[in-house]
């Protein structure tokens, strides 16, 4: 039975740090038939401080092979060095580059013991280009004292291993194993006449997810300020005609400067756009969430995986994004569509190609995005690299 250490600022039931929290608990629950012993070193607290319903400060037994240990307060290296020793594990496992206590100390100060460090899509260039400044220092200090020689990195594809690659250096050791989705049952559509339209994005309010790139695309939009014929293809061969757009916002608050900016742009929405923050969303509520509308939208500046996207595809719901993301040829699928994150234009197109759909085409495009999400994922591959990263193959 081979032991992981695995650590991570927040675990599930904590929800609002976004991604990696889904990742680590898909992660353990896809790995029970495996022959692994994961224990999940954490946070007590939510990312908003606020205190988990949870034992604190001992093993509690999460799944099968799983355990979490959520610690009360910061002064963790002492208790994470001792269980170290005495579970002996195979690896630490560390997801994320940058906590201070979860990440850096235990990245420098814990000795003796083979890591792995989930980048977690922290280098990508659109992750870089926030707090760039920072950032550089950091990896100065890291090839400085040679840390990236020292351990191993766990990316998701062969895109991001190219980006560990451009930071450290072509003798970096880098293991590629993918992220397991949570997947839905595909979802009714609501009614949707055309003219009238639904989106919804579920995320962190950041600069990362570019909502204010779609509310500025909205505001376009209401007003009126795009060409005639805009979003037309095939399907809407009509000018489109507006009624109404309802976008609905769901996530915590990360940057609250950047919410700021948002807000002014809201309150200057035409009449005929209705934009509703609803807070962060417990995982519980995220299937109404997507039930009640009829496009995802999150046209991110970067994602090394998306695990809100994948599961609004899941659900049946067409996803307007990014091409910098791994969900790709939406479009050419009829699942959804991709645009560049900086232009806006495209994104006003793709919001009035949705607007103008009836329900019958809807339901063809529901059915398209579902089908593309079973398609795009492989759960057996997956397995798989997980288990030569963690060298399961090794000791069958």
């Amino acid at each position: 039975m081979e032991k992981i250490f695995i650590l991570i600022p927040w675990f599930h039931p904590a929800y609002k740090a976004g991604g990696p929290i889904q990742s680590v608990k898909n992660l353990v629950k896809y790995l029970e038939t495996e022959p692994i012993q994961c224990s999940i070193f954490c946070s007590s607290k939510d990312h908003d401080l606020t205190l988990l319903p949870v034992l604190q400060n001992q093993w509690v037994q999460y799944s099968i092979n799983t355990r979490v240990w959520y610690s009360s307060n910061n002064q963790i290296l002492p208790i994470l060095k001792k269980e170290i020793i005495n579970q002996d594990p195979a690896y630490l496992f560390i997801i994320g580059l940058y906590d201070w206590n979860y990440n850096v100390k235990p990245i420098l100060l814990c000795k003796g013991i083979k890591k792995i460090i989930s980048v977690r899509g922290m280098l990508y260039p659109g992750a870089l280009s926030q707090k760039p400044f920072k950032k550089r220092i950091y990896f100065t200090l890291w090839k400085l004292f040679g840390w990236h020689k020292q351990h191993s990195f766990h990316v998701t594809d062969e895109r991001e291993k190219g980006f560990v690659i451009d930071k450290f250096g072509k003798e970096t050791q880098v293991k590629i194993a993918g992220n397991f989705p949570l997947l839905y049952d595909k979802l009714k559509v609501s009614v949707k006449e055309p003219g009238l339209l639904k989106l919804v994005s579920l995320a962190l309010v950041s600069p990362m997810k570019n909502y204010l790139l779609v509310l500025e695309a909205l505001r376009k939009v209401g007003s009126g300020q795009w060409a005639v014929g805009s979003g037309q293809s095939g399907e809407d061969k009509e000018q489109t005609s507006l009624k109404a757009i309802e976008y609905n916002i769901y996530g915590p608050i990360k940057d609250k400067a950047y919410w700021e900016q948002c807000n002014s742009v809201i309150k200057e929405m035409p009449s005929n756009i209705v934009v509703n923050y609803h807070g962060a969303v417990p995982p519980a509520e995220i299937e109404e969430a997507l039930a009640q509308n009829h496009v995802f939208i999150l046209p991110s500046k970067s994602e090394n995986f998306g695990h809100s996207i994948i599961e609004a595809l899941s659900a049946g719901r067409p996803v307007i994004t990014s091409n910098a993301t791994p969900w790709n040829m939406l479009k050419e699928s009829r699942a959804g569509i991709n645009g560049d994150p900086q232009n806006r234009e495209e994104l006003v197109n793709a919001i009035l190609f949705f607007v103008n759909l009836d329900h019958q085409t809807m339901e063809e495009w529901s059915k398209a995005a579902h089908d593309y999400a079973v398609k795009a994922i492989n759960i057996e591959l997956i397995k798989q690299q997980y288990r030569e990263m963690f060298g399961l193959e090794s000791n069958s």
